[in-house]
Parts: structure tokens; sequence; C-alpha cells
């Protein structure tokens, strides 16, 4: 029976770790609280541990032997000091306390800089230039040479979240532009459930991967699938927000090398999510209200 260790069991670990274990692994889930490691205890077949990523003491307290580490920790939508704290921070305190277990990281499509709508495979230059993304960088580079995964995920979304849906049912969009008929920036996209599918598929295998579906496509298409879903009017054309916390880029990231190993996204576009989810839609608009 293999061992894992899910550092950072919210939102995608959780998920992740419900399916391991159903697939036979012995797991073991870190949260970042007390509270939350208690009330996942509670609903887990499998333990659950408050764990502070960053402290090498509370890493150091982990008992037990793993074969497979998967750091899907969250940084708490904080900025450099915390990027590097969860990230980096807490993949050296795993690699140290645990040499001899592979370790997957998660990533982000954030590290390309690329805003001339390319196509960025993962040889494509991946030198961001804002400091979170620096960090996460380092912090690949340092998994890598540990001969682990990365894995790099484009935009999260899934059931009872859509940061792009709810703005849209918000009526607080935009498509970036200048001219009335602007397509908007490319958007990336991936299904919480297919980042499962994907960490699972690619658990002991190094090397770096993006994750995303197989359909990037402009704000203004996807806001057109929105718009008549919903029955609502497109957003209006804005000029592009650059001081966004990852960086404003134009890049159309492709899963092709992924694909080529086997995976297969269960939902390969976000239309089909859309439609094909029964959960998402209506834990989307339970939050707007």
């Amino acid at each position: 029976m293999p061992s894992t260790l899910i550092a950072g069991a919210g939102y995608v670990g959780e998920p992740l770790a419900d399916a391991l274990h159903a697939a036979g692994h012995k797991i073991t889930a870190l949260t970042g609280s007390a509270e939350t490691a208690t009330a996942l205890a509670a609903r887990a077949p499998y333990q659950a541990h408050p764990c502070d990523l960053s402290s090498a003491a509370s890493i150091d307290a982990l008992t037990g032997h793993f074969d497979h580490i998967v750091h899907c920790a969250s940084s708490g939508r904080g900025g450099a000091d915390a990027y590097r704290r969860v990230y980096l921070d807490g993949s050296r305190h795993l690699l140290r306390r645990f040499p001899d277990a592979h370790l997957l990281f998660t990533s982000s499509t954030s590290v390309y800089p690329q805003t001339q709508g390319e196509t960025v495979t993962e040889e494509s230059d991946a030198t961001p230039d804002r400091e979170t993304g620096k960090i996460l960088r380092e912090t690949e580079d340092l998994v890598i040479q540990s001969g682990g995964t990365v894995a790099r995920l484009a935009g999260i979304y899934g059931p009872g979240r859509s940061f792009l849906t709810k703005r849209f049912l918000q009526e607080e969009s935009t498509i970036d532009g200048t001219t009335p008929d602007a397509e908007g920036r490319i958007i990336n996209q991936v299904h919480r459930d297919d980042i499962v599918s994907a960490v699972r598929f690619l658990l002991e295998i190094p090397g770096t991967f993006n994750v995303c579906d197989s359909s990037p496509i402009r704000q203004r298409a996807i806001y057109e699938i929105l718009a008549a879903h919903f029955k609502k009017p497109l957003p209006p054309v804005a000029p592009p927000d650059t001081n966004r916390k990852r960086g404003w880029t134009d890049k159309a990231v492709s899963n092709s090398k992924l694909l080529s190993l086997g995976w297969k996204p269960r939902y390969p576009d976000f239309a089909t999510a859309l439609t094909s989810d029964p959960e998402f839609v209506p834990s989307i608009l339970a939050q707007v209200g």
C-alpha cells in the first residue's frame, strides 16, 4: 500500500486525498489549522493533522514514511512573503524531512510571462517579472532538482469556485481592450476534478507539466458562452488591469505534453463543464444570491 502525504488538504487537496484513499493509498492530510484538521478527520477515512509548512519544527514533528508527497497548499491569497513561506520554505522543509519521498508541487501557469497571444509549452520562457512568480520558479527548480514533479495549474474552477463566473454574474467583469470589438486576453482554465486526475496520473512521473484544459479561450468568447447560458449581456470593454498580483499576460497554455502521455481531461473546455458538471452552476449561483 503506497503511503501519501497531502500537504494542503483544501479545495484541491481534499478531493485528491479522497481519490487516492479510494485507490488504496494510506493517506495523511495536512491542514493549516487545528480546527480544519479536526473537521477533516471527522468526515474523512484517513488521518488529518494541522501543520505549518513554513515551520521546520512543525514538519519535523511529522512521523511516518511516505512514498509520495503532494504539496498543494494555498498561500492564503498572500503576497510574496506568504509565497516564500508556504511554497519555497515548505518544499525545502518537506524535502529535508522526507528525502526518499517523491514530491509533486502544484505551481501555476502564471510563471509564463508571454503577452502576445503565443502558445506556450513547458519548453517556453518561464521567467516571470513579479516576485510571486519568481518564488514559484525558485520552488519549481528546487523540486525538479530533487527528482520531483511540477504541475503548473491554470486558473482553477469547479463546484463552489469560479472567479470569472462570479464576477460575470455580479456584473463586475470587463473585456480587456481599447476598442468596442476587443476580444480580450486569453483565459486558461482547468476544472478541479481534472487537476485531481492529472496529479494522480503524474504522481510518480518526474518533470514539469502544464495542467489545463484543451481549449484556451479569449475573454469575449467565454463571456459569450456565459451570456447565452445565463441570458445576460456581455460585459463592457475596459483597459487591461496590468497590476494583477501575478501579472497581466496573454498566452495560450498547451497541455499537449500531458495529453501525449495518455491523460485526458473530463472537461476539455469550459462550456462542457458549464453544462455537464451538475454542481458547478448551482454552487456559484448560491454564492452570488
